[in-house]
């Protein structure tokens, strides 16, 4: 079994290694290739070294390669995995920090900088699906790349490959919940609605009792590391009878969430400057030829124990394990308020046919409202990166819920527009 890992060089790559690794009994993976471009080889080489000698010192008979031609790891795949930063860190700090400046959100998965990630990644995915097409047809495409449910909506729309989005964010519920209640995960249950950053979990229960009542009492929910930690109003939480991502903070706080990013870009404190220092810092320890398995410094990233939900995928989809997992898929008429090709985040039972979409026991109708403008922008955008249509762009910010001006809008896309033109031929032609 091959396994090819686009972004190869990426500082998570020790954390999917450990999985592999960990589960090799259920996934005998012989070959995994870590492929990078040239602006990261130098990562691509210390990450790489780091997952030999882990792989060295599991004693299992796993080869590990390095490259800088996707077309040579992706020959032969069984699975691929997607885990790739379009216009590196730098680009991030572009999304984070331009819409500032127009009194907007700025975060690299949601609102304008989401939707300049989306643009720059999309035609990047859809050129490495096409790659697929020719050389492993029958292979898995896992894509952890954000935005994670607009890019497997782009590749399950534009190309024939098999593809499933991942996110961390509904296992760090798990662990948060597994942490409260002094149980393993998998005697707990939660049933996700709505989309990738943008769920609510509208069910939980421990050993098949319901929890959910007592926890909307819960004003700290569930977070990550590279979410700011608000907690929430306690009324909102009742009346909602749901827990929300905390993704959602950025619509439910905006105030409060936007004054914070400003006040973090006024002290040079975005999350790209922070994360670039974490990654500095993870690249000197994985330097170290001593080391030979996953340090505890990676779970400082906002990221932190995706290959958990990546392994865990592969796993079921080549026993076809028939277990229950949160994933984005095509929507297929579970809510039915969306169209059927639209990407939805929501429970699945993993065969080896793929991911089955499970119907939902519980929609709280204040949400659809939010799901849907938010998809209705999802479209927009997918729309605009596939075709390079400016306007196309304008008109996916303008559907936005954290967009208020249309021609606050127009200023700020051209300007982002100009800024990350290296990475968008399709608007520059």
């Amino acid at each position: 079994m091959k396994v090819a890992v686009i972004g190869g060089g990426s500082s998570y790559t020790p954390e999917l290694i450990e999985g592999f690794i960990a589960n090799y009994d259920k996934l005998p993976v012989k070959e995994i290739v870590l492929v990078d471009i040239p602006q990261g080889e130098w990562k691509l080489d210390i990450v790489g070294r780091l997952a030999r000698r882990m792989v060295a010192k599991s004693g299992l008979p796993i080869e590990v390669g390095m490259t800088l031609d996707r077309r040579a790891a992706l020959a032969g795949a069984d699975f691929v995995s997607t885990q790739m930063r379009v216009g590196l860190l730098e680009a991030r700090g572009w999304d984070e920090t331009i819409p500032l400046r127009y009194g907007m959100i700025g975060q690299e998965t949601t609102g304008p900088g989401g939707m300049m990630k989306a643009l720059r990644t999309i035609p990047v995915l859809l050129d490495i699906a096409k790659d697929m097409e020719e050389l492993c047809p029958d292979a898995w495409l896992l894509n952890f790349t954000n935005p994670a449910g607009m890019v497997t909506e782009a590749i399950l729309k534009h190309s024939r490959i098999r593809s499933v989005g991942l996110c961390n964010s509904p296992i760090g519920a798990y662990k948060w919940l597994s942490s409260l209640y002094g149980v393993p995960t998998d005697r707990i249950h939660c049933e996700f609605v709505g989309l990738n950053h943008l769920h609510w979990i509208s069910e939980i229960t421990v050993d098949g009792v319901p929890k959910l009542p007592e926890l909307l009492g819960n004003r700290d929910g569930y977070s990550a590391k590279n979410v700011p930690q608000f907690q929430w109003n306690a009324e909102l939480l009742r009346s909602l009878g749901a827990i929300p991502s905390y993704y959602l903070k950025y619509f439910y706080l905006h105030r409060e969430m936007l004054a914070e990013q400003q006040a973090a870009a006024a002290k040079g404190e975005t999350r790209a400057e922070t994360v670039k220092r974490l990654e500095d810092e993870l690249f000197d320890i994985y330097r170290d030829e001593n080391l030979s398995e996953k340090p505890k410094q990676l779970e400082q990233r906002g990221g932190a124990y995706y290959s958990e939900a990546a392994v865990k995928l592969m796993v079921s989809l080549h026993n076809d394990f028939r277990d229950v997992q949160t994933l984005n898929v095509s929507n297929g008429g579970i809510l039915d308020f969306l169209p059927d090709d639209a990407c939805i985040e929501v429970n699945c039972v993993v065969t080896a046919e793929g991911p089955i979409p499970q119907p939902l026991k519980v929609v709280p109708p204040s949400v659809i409202g939010l799901i849907h403008a938010v998809k209705t922008y999802e479209q927009l955008a997918i729309e605009a990166a596939v075709t390079g249509d400016a306007g196309k762009a304008l008109l996916a910010l303008s559907h936005h819920p954290l967009v208020p001006s249309a021609n606050d809008a127009e200023k700020m896309l051209s300007e982002m527009l100009e800024r990350n033109k290296p990475y968008l031929p399709r608007f520059f032609r």
